[in-house]
């Protein structure tokens, strides 16, 4: 048989949208909104960034693709003018099954061909020319196959050429390489989200279908990273519940008050903190609830029960030097006027700007539940006699300190929850209870003050873990009635999470803003029962006295955050660090071979791209690690390489996310790539390594 024996098939309009796989024709449906491209090197990304019309970029693929998200009308012409880039090895549109609309396909430059038996090498040489492949590599086990990839001469895209090789005769199978991203929309299993209305949509009484924080489209993105600690400031901790179980969930635990690392409560009313700690990280493990972000990690620290300044201190302080992310604290003064001192601000002030190596910790603090400015002042009446009269000047120190999150409460039907604090400090509004407010305003001896509410409040409370067995605010391990600016704050801290997530680059001021960039402005017209107010909608700048700047809404804030990963970062010099001498790696040897690059100038990274050269005839028995100088251990390549034969790679932050870690740190210092060889037989070599940073 020869090549000319195979006749050329008409044209099939339907031929694009047709997948061979595992020898089905599965139907396709292009996704309208976005499409992918594999780039030669991180500069063509800014190129691109600078020259399309897009609404969100990210990578895909584990990293092997850019996905660039634009308006529909602009889909073909925003493809076409990447193909034409300069840089871009490959662009595609996305692609749904259309038996399956969850299943989204990304197409790389992969096709495998096997051909029929008797087709000589050469013949199918030929075969693959004609479609414009490069030259094909065997495929292990399986005779007679190759995998190709399409060059840029092609006129398709490898559906349509893998649908015309399968035309053929001399062809067997052709199937591209796709990668395929399911489950859209991830929904966890455990029990009780279907009640965690903050969550997902959830219909019945008192509650609005749009009550929740869209946090169902940010778990497709993220749905929290191990490294990323969020530190819970409360009472006490129930560290056997479900909910903080799991390897690696939690760090750095310390009780202040009993000066240990078990910060478990003693009394019978310490229930608070294993509440909080649910909403913002209750593990996703089958059991109970799921917290906003559950895959971050906890660190539950134990307060004294006081805010005096040592106290406060010992907080941040402790936050700081365990390396939280965020800290969340669901507390505050019980006081109409209280200030801060000057120990305190400062305190608070080194966690927002020194924490996590400069780049500061998220500090999130409730608003309070007294339905009072957080500072302002109030003609006050209808309290009992001897407590509060007059004209009242209410100040809460905590939420209007300026490096902090200051979290209000809104209810499951969108509106402003009775007991919540107000005011100009206000950053965010988040979901909780609703009650009176004479529930939770401070207290003269066991007398609650304030004037009551005689009218009806609807709103579900919060469903979030509570101590087990009989402790706490139920009878099970869990409570569906909690609230309060107490239960807004950690769902705040639990997003703020899912932000440093994907992207730990940002500072604490960066997040901030793009916590209230992304919130969604809900607008509550009724008047306040208790005092007569109308503060639900917005001024000229977006801010609600009532609400901030909106509800927080997760899915926006972490797709804001991963769009800025990828956008280029300003840089005032770049070096480049090289060691070309060629060292063995000891087959299967724990310890594994270490080559430092010391990078001598000073600065901090604004980018990192390392390259390796590997000769070994199994690369997939090895792992190759990064170590910076401020002690960070990144994972630059695992055990995934199948049957190639080096490695000769460019990792970067376009394809190995984790280098991000590395942003805003210190650049001086040792750089220490370790090579380890991780099953016998094997051995090859380290050829050599490079490291390119950026300082600014």
């Amino acid at each position: 048989m020869t090549q000319g024996d195979v006749g050329a098939m008409p044209p099939d309009p339907t031929a694009g949208l047709v997948l061979q796989r595992g020898g089905e024709e599965l139907p396709l449906i292009k996704v309208g909104d976005r499409f992918t491209t594999r780039l030669s090197s991180p500069e063509t990304l800014a190129t691109l960034q600078a020259n399309l019309v897009y609404d969100a970029v990210r990578p895909v693929a584990q990293g092997q693709l850019i996905e660039w998200q634009v308006a529909p009308d602009q889909l073909e012409d925003q493809l076409a003018q990447a193909r034409q880039t300069p840089g871009v090895r490959f662009a595609s549109h996305v692609y749904q099954l259309a038996t399956s609309a969850e299943a989204w396909l990304y197409l790389t430059e992969q096709i495998t061909v096997q051909f029929a038996p008797g087709i000589s090498r050469s013949q199918a040489t030929a075969i693959a020319q004609a479609e414009e492949l490069s030259a094909g590599e065997p495929l292990a086990g399986i005779p007679n196959t190759n995998v190709y990839e399409v060059t840029p001469q092609a006129r398709d895209n490898p559906i349509k050429i893998a649908n015309r090789l399968m035309a053929q005769v001399a062809v067997l199978t052709a199937e591209p390489n796709v990668v395929v991203a399911s489950e859209l929309l991830y929904r966890p299993e455990d029990p009780l989200y279907r009640q965690q209305w903050h969550l997902t949509p959830v219909t019945g009484g008192n509650v609005r279908s749009d009550a929740h924080i869209s946090v169902e489209s940010a778990w497709d993105l993220t749905r929290g990273a191990r490294s990323i600690a969020i530190a819970i400031s409360d009472d006490g901790f129930d560290l056997s519940h479900p909910e903080l179980q799991g390897i690696g969930k939690i760090v750095a635990p310390q009780d202040l008050k009993l000066r240990d690392a078990v910060p478990l409560p003693d009394d019978t009313d310490e229930n608070h903190g294993t509440a909080c700690a649910g909403l913002a990280i209750g593990e996703e493990n089958g059991v109970g609830i799921v917290g906003v972000a559950p895959g971050c990690s906890v660190m539950p620290i134990r307060t004294t029960g006081f805010l005096d300044d040592a106290s406060i201190e010992g907080i941040f302080h402790w936050a700081i030097a365990q390396g939280a992310a965020v800290i969340s604290c669901s507390w505050s003064a019980a006081a109409v006027y209280f200030p801060l001192s000057l120990r305190q601000r400062a305190a608070i002030t080194r966690a927002a700007t020194e924490g996590r190596g400069g780049k500061g910790c998220v500090v999130v603090f409730s608003a309070g539940n007294a339905n009072r400015p957080v500072s302002g002042t109030v003609q006050e009446n209808g309290w009992p006699p001897d407590t509060i009269q007059g004209s009242t000047q209410w100040l809460s120190g905590f939420a209007v300190h300026p490096d902090i999150i200051s979290v209000a409460a809104c209810t499951s039907l969108n509106q402003k929850a009775a007991y919540s604090n107000w005011g100009t400090h206000i950053a965010l509004a988040a979901p909780s209870n609703n009650a009176p407010p004479s529930m939770a305003l401070p207290k003269v001896g066991t007398v609650p003050t304030g004037p009551a509410i005689k009218q009806s409040l609807p709103g579900r409370g919060m469903v979030t873990s509570d101590r087990t067995g009989a402790a706490g605010y139920n009878n099970d391990d869990y409570t569906y009635s909690f609230g309060g600016t107490s239960s807004s704050c950690p769902v705040v801290a639990g997003v703020a999470g899912l932000v440093l997530s994907v992207n730990p680059a940002l500072t604490a001021r960066e997040v901030k803003q793009i916590l209230q960039d992304t919130a969604d402005k809900i607008v509550d017209t009724n008047a306040d029962p208790q005092l007569g107010t109308r503060f639900g909608t917005y001024d000229h700048n977006g801010h609600s006295q009532w609400f901030g700047y909106g509800r927080v809404n997760a899915f926006r804030a972490v797709a804001e955050a991963r769009k800025r990963a990828n956008r280029p970062r300003p840089v005032a010099e770049r070096i480049t660090l090289s060691n070309r001498v060629e060292r063995a790696i000891p087959d299967d040897g724990p310890a594994g071979i270490r080559s430092v690059l010391t990078c001598p100038q000073p600065g901090t990274v604004q980018d990192v791209v390392v390259q390796v050269q590997i000769r070994h005839p199994f690369p997939s028995d090895l792992t190759v690690r990064l170590r910076t100088p401020a002690g960070l251990d990144l994972l630059l390549q695992g055990r995934s390489l199948g049957n190639q034969s080096e490695i000769d790679a460019t990792y970067d932050l376009a394809n190995t996310p984790i280098l991000s870690q590395a942003l805003h740190s210190a650049a001086q210092g040792d750089w220490q790539l370790t090579v380890r060889d991780h099953a016998p037989s094997h051995a090859g070599a380290l050829l050599g390594w490079e490291l390119t940073l950026a300082l600014g």
